[in-house]
């Protein structure tokens, strides 16, 4: 099927915004925008790509993501995590269009030793995590036709992220110390980008009823749980091709032993009950997605410049 008018994609160029770019290829008309394009932190620049692109649906794939900077740059993160997702709300509503958001697990202080749900209360430890909460309020606020997903610990064969790291650090030392206490679902930007897909589809062919049954905040996250730690030793286990013969030692540690300028939760586990209650949807386990994302990295090895 195809989604009638055009795509709006925000952040083209992070690694979600790849991986958009690739599942929505050939469903609509597809308008691709990133920094260079649009300035998220000017409202006004924001309201006239929109006015000018007319789109049915709005991906917005942007976010100010460095974590510890944000401690030193309150203002420009509010201004892009939060302002941007407001002002794209309110011009989505005005026109009708469904504006599709992603959110971040750092809006919870991670004290809960069960997964965490949607409603449960919030308590942002950083900047980074104040702002993307003051981005969902906004947008709850506006109203209209908004789907946000909450997410947790994105990577992808591109862009810069946890997988890549260890890959590069793995080839340069013989051992690596991860920190072992903090708990998540790794969760990949290919099935982020290809459950949002499903979920818009869904919408654009009124499967799941008028907005006022589907529109609001979910979870979506692949399925499981490991530490930091024990995602840095499966992606070494798996890997072993890609690493250049070299097999560095995996040494858990405390988050006190790696201090960032940016508190992290300890407990990152969302549960994605709801999501699968109203639109079908389970994404993978970790484990699984992580497979699928090191076959990617294979297959641009065999085929350099892809």
């Amino acid at each position: 099927m195809s989604i009638p008018g055009r795509v709006l994609l925000i952040g083209a160029a992070g690694q979600l915004g790849r991986e958009l770019q690739r599942s929505f290829d050939g469903l609509s008309a597809i308008v691709a925008v990133d920094r260079e394009s649009v300035d998220l932190a000017v409202p006004e620049q924001i309201r006239a790509l929109v006015q000018q692109v007319k789109p049915s649906v709005i991906l917005n794939a942007a976010a100010y993501t460095a974590v510890d900077r944000a401690e030193s740059e309150p203002e420009l993160a509010m201004a892009i995590n939060a302002e941007a997702p407001r002002v794209l709300a309110e011009e989505a509503l005005r026109k009708g269009a469904l504006l599709v958001h992603y959110s971040t697990d750092y809006v919870f202080d991670g004290t809960k030793q069960e997964p965490w749900i949607e409603d449960d209360p919030k308590h942002p430890l950083s900047v980074y995590g104040a702002s993307k909460l003051a981005g969902e309020e906004a947008i709850r606020q506006v109203g209209g036709p908004v789907v946000t997903f909450r997410t947790s610990w994105v990577y992808g064969p591109h862009g810069k992220n946890f997988l890549l790291t260890m890959l590069r650090l793995a080839r340069e030392r013989d051992s690596l110390s991860v920190v072992d206490d903090q708990i998540g679902a790794p969760t990949t930007a290919i099935a982020l980008a290809d459950a949002t897909r499903v979920v818009v589809e869904g919408i654009s062919e009124r499967r799941f009823g008028s907005p006022a049954s589907w529109a609001g905040l979910y979870h979506m996250t692949c399925g499981g749980s490991t530490s930091w730690c024990g995602f840095a030793k499966a992606i070494l286990a798996r890997a072993g091709d890609l690493l250049d013969g070299k097999n560095p030692e995996v040494k858990p540690i405390a988050t006190s032993e790696y201090p960032t300028p940016a508190q992290r939760p300890l407990n990152s586990v969302l549960s994605n009950g709801r999501l699968k209650e109203r639109f079908g949807i389970e994404l993978p386990s970790w484990e699984t997605a992580l497979d699928d994302v090191l076959a990617k990295l294979r297959a641009e090895v065999r085929t350099p410049g892809s």
